[in-house]
């Protein structure tokens, strides 16, 4: 597959899109790459007795010309950043729009709170459809200011942190070694310091953990964790300079990557997720961190593999 260096932006005119924006802007900055904005709408069909069964559809115009508003004030606002950029509109889905578009994009950003656009149907109950089955990695960026506080959507938006710390999950699977591979191409762009860490809840003994004795030793299964976490990352870093940071550290993988967010500027995480279209979600860890992170995320999946 042939992917332009491009990052695709949903834009819908709210605050928490624009904040993206902002934060797709550096990093398109950072990359050398173009940024290319979308705005998507959809219709419904009412159904009109009149027409014996028939469908009649509403005009769109009124829709349309507000969508382009929408797009020319997004791009209004990075002209100026020294990228090229495009901005197009788009009829049907939102998200299903961009999972298109992401098939030839490098990157795909929205944000969190906008008002019945990429960002609620995002995490509405529809809600992982875009990081789930995107083409190419999504960054979610929820509308906060520098302390983690939710803003409301007529808030002055705060001035977009540069990716100066990079955390990402790593728990043996082949979509966090996946993930892993896309942070540290991140943290190599940025300059940025990485961190890798490996969530085992041992204090609790949830999920597999349960089955084994209760005398089981908790160091030596953190330290065997901190053994397999350093032999991906070094398989990773092969022929790269970077210096990577690890940790296996008592607890799920949500909590402890919602924990790291609060002092963190981008979270990197894989998602098992399920396939098809009954499995619109992400995996649970990936839907909690989504909700509750304090900084941008990261989410990168199968289908990301021939995307770096």
């Amino acid at each position: 597959m042939t992917r332009d260096d491009v990052v695709l932006v949903g834009v819908d005119g709210s605050a928490a899109s624009l904040f993206a924006l902002d934060w797709a802007a550096a990093e398109a900055v950072r990359r050398g790459w173009a940024l290319h904005l979308v705005c998507a709408y959809a219709l419904p069909s009412f159904a009109a007795a009149s027409l014996d069964g028939g469908y009649a559809a509403l005009d769109d115009t009124a829709i349309q010309e507000g969508a382009a508003a929408v797009l020319a004030e997004a791009s209004g606002r990075v002209a100026g950043c020294g990228v090229p950029v495009t901005a197009k509109v788009h009829t049907g889905d939102a998200a299903g729009v961009l999972v298109e578009l992401s098939r030839e994009a490098r990157l795909v950003v929205v944000g969190t709170r906008g008002r019945g656009g990429f960002a609620d149907r995002l995490l509405g109950t529809v809600s992982s459809a875009l990081p789930a089955h995107a083409h190419c990695p999504t960054v979610v960026v929820p509308l906060r200011d520098a302390q983690g506080h939710r803003l409301p959507d007529d808030a002055e938006l705060p001035h977009v942190r540069p990716v100066e710390r990079i955390v990402v999950g790593v728990d043996g699977s082949p979509q966090a070694e996946r993930a892993l591979r896309f942070a540290v191409d991140e943290a190599i762009a940025w300059g940025a310091s990485l961190t890798a860490v490996s969530g085992v809840p041992v204090g609790s003994m949830t999920g597999v953990l349960a089955w084994l004795p209760a005398a089981v030793d908790h160091e030596q299964v953190l330290s065997d964790v901190t053994e397999g976490l350093n032999v991906v990352v070094d398989r990773v870093l092969e022929g790269k300079q970077l210096e990577v940071r690890r940790f296996a550290l008592d607890g799920t993988g949500a909590e402890l990557l919602t924990e790291f967010s609060a002092a963190t500027d981008l979270l990197v995480m894989g998602s098992r997720g399920r396939g098809g279209f009954a499995g619109l979600l992400l995996g649970s860890t990936s839907q909690a961190v989504l909700h509750h992170a304090d900084c941008p995320v990261m989410v990168v999946t199968q289908r990301c593999e021939d995307a770096a």
